[in-house]
C-alpha cells in the first residue's frame, strides 16, 4: 500500500516473468506476427485442431490409421491434463498494463498452457505417424504465440509443453503394447 491505497498492477513494476512477455511482445509482436499467433490459439483450442489434423492423416493413409487417431486421442488426453492441472493451480493469467493481451481466452486459468500440453503431445506422435521429426518444430512455435498473445507466462508453457511430452510418451507406450496384444 502506498499512502494508504492499495497497490494495483499498474501501480508495480513488472516482475519476472511478465517483464519476459514484455521483451518479447516487444521484440516480435508484429501485427502478422501477433495474426499467425491467433490463428495458431484458434486451431489448438480445445485440442481441435489436433483432432482434425489426426481424422484426416487417418483417411488420407490407412495404413496408418493407428498412428493417426493415436495424434488425436493424445492431444485430447494431454489437453484434459492440463485442465485437471489448471483447476488444481489456479494461477492467474498475465495482469500487466505493460503486457497486451491479443486473444480471447476460455477460461481465467494459466498454469500450465493447454495449448503447448496438446500442441507437444500432437507434435511427438505426429513423428511417430509421419515417420520424421520435422512436426517438433510446432512446439517452440506454439509456445511463442501464447507469449505474443499475452496470455501465459514463460513457465506455463515449459509446463504444458513437458506434461505434453509425457502425456506422449504414456500414449505411446500404451499403443504399443496394445499392437503387442493384437
Amino acid at each position: 500500500m502506498a499512502d494508504g491505497l492499495p497497490v494495483t498492477a499498474a501501480d508495480r513494476d513488472p516482475g519476472p516473468e511478465e517483464a519476459a512477455l514484455v521483451a518479447v511482445q516487444a521484440a516480435i509482436a508484429t501485427p502478422p506476427v501477433v495474426a499467425v499467433a491467433r490463428a495458431m490459439s484458434h486451431f489448438g483450442e480445445h485440442a481441435l485442431g489436433w483432432v482434425v489434423l489426426s481424422g484426416l492423416g487417418a483417411l488420407v493413409q490407412p495404413k496408418r490409421r493407428r498412428d493417426w487417431l493415436l495424434v488425436g486421442a493424445g492431444a485430447v488426453a494431454a489437453h484434459a491434463a492440463a485442465i485437471m492441472i489448471k483447476l488444481v493451480v489456479r494461477r492467474a493469467r498475465p495482469n500487466h498494463p505493460a503486457i497486451a493481451v491479443n486473444v480471447a481466452t476460455p477460461s481465467a486459468l494459466s498454469f500450465p498452457s493447454a495449448h503447448a500440453t496438446s500442441t507437444t503431445a500432437a507434435a511427438m506422435l505426429l513423428c511417430r505417424a509421419t515417420r520424421s521429426p520435422l512436426p517438433l518444430v510446432l512446439v517452440p512455435a506454439m509456445a511463442l504465440s501464447r507469449l505474443v498473445l499475452g496470455v501465459h507466462y514463460p513457465t506455463d508453457v515449459l509446463a504444458g509443453a513437458a506434461v505434453g511430452a509425457a502425456v506422449a510418451q504414456a500414449a505411446a507406450r500404451l499403443a504399443g503394447r496394445s499392437e503387442g496384444d493384437a
